[in-house]
């Protein structure tokens, strides 16, 4: 018997010849798709997403889209706004651009899915979460960490009651970014330059708004101190430029029923942790520590008991008691998977949470951090009306 052939829905992808938007969002997650046969919907049909990537620089679209075998480019962001058999606008370039992109393909029917940050600023992604809604289109902000393993398996901890009260968390996120002259940089020089919407703020706790609303409990208030540590860098033509924008932030979050949150982020410290980044919750009846995969966890039954001696040499080996939690099932990429789910959201409506009112929420706490760090106090996170 002869298989019918999958349908097919149109993506407009802009900003897929940078790092995050080639490896992610087009190879890892819209061509995997496509090479997998297409999305899967609840009754058994199939819709193969067909991209058509878009760019201002014609010869380099040009040549991505032959060297990964897509038959669709283009330079006129307008005229592919245009084409009706499109039906899904996704952006992962620039973030000062993304709300009047987002509004340009609103108007133009779209449906749209972006990285986050949604904006460079509250009023901005408020405004465009309005108008999505008003519209009427379905919408959608990049929230990959939720659907990594280690994330997954600690949301399945506290679900299951294992912590019992939660008491903290503890994240560590970061790395040693090198300055560009002796050694090239591992991230692009704007990351570092507060008039190119760079800074670790503005980059990282639109994440952590997210992992902590999700897997923990929902933000309320943050008290955050920034830091330049570094301040010359080399950009990518070798050439020295000073460093504006924050490269460390130590931040305080107070979470619903009382739990402290405290997560350092830093492109200026050495690896010395099970991971890019770690995050540990203490409850009163266990605690676990998780990274982008792996997750650990330690029951109070489990629990050592240390006494300070600081005569003596540590005899302890505290990694020892431990006990790793099993994958109990296929953990597939992260972006991938929330393609998935947005491409069934958009096609049956499928369940979806992650709306551009979520990525508003991001934005409100990167710049409450800021708030904070200048003004050197807590600041509160009223809900957003949307």
């Amino acid at each position: 018997m002869k298989m019918a052939q999958a349908a097919r829905i149109g993506i407009i992808m802009h900003g897929v010849t940078g790092r995050m938007g080639l490896n992610q969002h087009l190879v890892r997650s819209v061509l995997a798709i496509r090479k997998e046969g297409g999305v899967l919907l609840s009754d058994g049909r199939r819709v193969l997403p067909d991209p058509i990537i878009v760019g201002r620089n014609a010869a380099k679209i040009e040549a991505l889209a032959r060297r990964l075998g897509i038959e669709r480019w283009s330079a006129d962001l307008d005229a592919a706004l245009a084409n009706p058999d499109d039906t899904i606008f996704f952006d992962a370039a620039s973030t000062k651009l993304r709300p009047g992109l987002l509004k340009k393909a609103i108007d133009a029917g779209k449906h749209v899915y972006s990285e986050k940050p949604v904006s460079e600023g509250l009023t901005e992604a408020v405004e465009i979460a309005r108008y999505a809604k008003a519209k009427g289109v379905k919408n959608g902000i990049v929230h990959d960490k939720l659907d990594l393993p280690g994330l997954r398996k600690l949301k399945r901890l506290r679900d299951s009651g294992f912590f019992g009260r939660i008491l903290s968390v503890k994240g560590d996120f970061g790395y040693w970014v090198f300055e560009g002259d002796w050694m090239p940089a591992q991230r692009p020089s704007w990351n570092y330059r507060a008039a190119d919407g760079g800074g670790i703020v503005s980059d990282m706790l639109c994440h952590w708004r997210y992992v902590l609303d999700n897997v923990v409990a929902p933000v309320r208030s943050v008290m955050c101190t920034t830091a330049t540590h570094i301040p010359k860098r080399w950009d990518e033509a070798g050439a020295p430029y000073e460093a504006t924008a924050d490269d460390a932030a130590y931040a305080t979050f107070l979470l619903d029923g009382d739990i402290i949150a405290q997560i350092n982020s830093s492109w200026c410290t050495r690896v010395r942790r099970d991971d890019l980044v770690t995050f540990q919750i203490d409850g009163t009846h266990g605690s676990a520590v998780a990274g982008l995969h792996r997750c650990f966890s330690q029951h109070r039954v489990n629990t050592p008991k240390p006494v300070w001696n600081p005569d003596e040499p540590q005899t302890m080996d505290f990694f020892s008691d431990w006990e790793e939690v099993p994958d109990n099932q296929v953990f597939d990429n992260g972006f991938k998977v929330q393609w998935e789910q947005f491409l069934r959201h958009v096609l049956e409506d499928g369940p979806w949470s992650y709306t551009l009112t979520e990525g508003a929420k991001g934005v409100q706490l990167a710049e409450a951090g800021y708030q904070s760090a200048r003004e050197r106090r807590w600041v509160d996170l009223p809900d957003l009306k949307i």
